[in-house]
């Protein structure tokens, strides 16, 4: 299955975000996670093309910062919520109005930035994210400062020696990446009970990096738990990912 060329358009504020997409069917969006590509998290690991065969139409934009995205180095190109508008302006520079929406990591915390602040998607998917980095976005924020401002420092086989060599393979940014950081908003949880579209909370049996899965899925009104196998970097490589995101969407 073929993916399409790379094609961009002007974001809210003229900020330029890439997207690919794969398949042909019903819309759905899917977001990737912080340092990584449409192109690493979706289809590398045949995720997209898992999805696409049970007749969705794959849609996979770049973060502003990352890929084929732009990656400005001036810092009010990051204003707070920037990734969540990114998300909004895409659906509507494509016209979407009945949708589905998922992402992993940053990508799934965006999804809910988009849920908590009025997308109508019919259903959607939370995956590589717990609770606590929903509601304390600083955690995760305040390692992932430190790498990028630490680079070249850490000791080989250390989550963050890990988190550079990632970096390196996905040729980042790291001006633009660390501006990225700022655009982090906390969901309070009030806000995360009183979403009703129905989600599926899906995170590797390892992946404690942003909470608790679980804790994540109690909290939403309408959500179902599904757990795969390996840790926060390891579960995108599993096929198991695709399928439980393909599973939930064609139910």
């Amino acid at each position: 299955m073929d993916v399409s060329p790379t094609d961009r358009f002007a974001s809210f504020d003229g900020t330029h975000i890439a997207w690919r997409e794969v398949g042909e069917g019903r819309p759905v969006v899917l977001i990737h996670g912080y340092f990584s590509t449409a192109e690493v998290n979706w289809i590398k690991y045949g995720h997209a093309a898992r999805i696409a065969e049970r007749g969705f139409r794959v849609i996979m934009p770049d973060l502003r910062g990352h890929g084929a995205s732009d990656k400005p180095h001036e810092p009010a190109a990051y204003p707070a919520d920037a990734l969540m508008r990114d998300g909004f302006a895409l659906v509507a520079h494509l016209g979407l109005s009945d949708y589905d929406l998922g992402g992993y990591s940053l990508g799934g915390r965006t999804v809910m930035r988009m849920l908590a602040n009025g997308a109508t998607p019919r259903r959607a998917v939370i995956a590589g994210m717990g609770l606590d980095g929903i509601v304390r976005t600083a955690g995760r924020g305040g390692y992932f400062r430190n790498v990028l401002t630490s680079l070249g420092s850490f000791a080989r086989g250390t989550p963050e020696w890990m988190t550079e060599a990632f970096l390196k393979t996905t040729g980042g940014d790291p001006v633009a990446l660390l501006n990225v950081l700022e655009t982090f908003v906390d969901t309070p949880i009030d806000a995360v009970e009183r979403i009703t579209v129905p989600i599926a909370v899906v995170t590797g049996v390892d992946d404690d990096d942003n909470g608790s899965g679980a804790a994540l899925a109690d909290a939403l009104p309408r959500a179902v738990y599904r757990e795969i196998p390996g840790n926060h970097m390891s579960a995108v490589t599993k096929p198991e990912l695709g399928q439980a995101i393909a599973d939930f969407l064609a139910a």
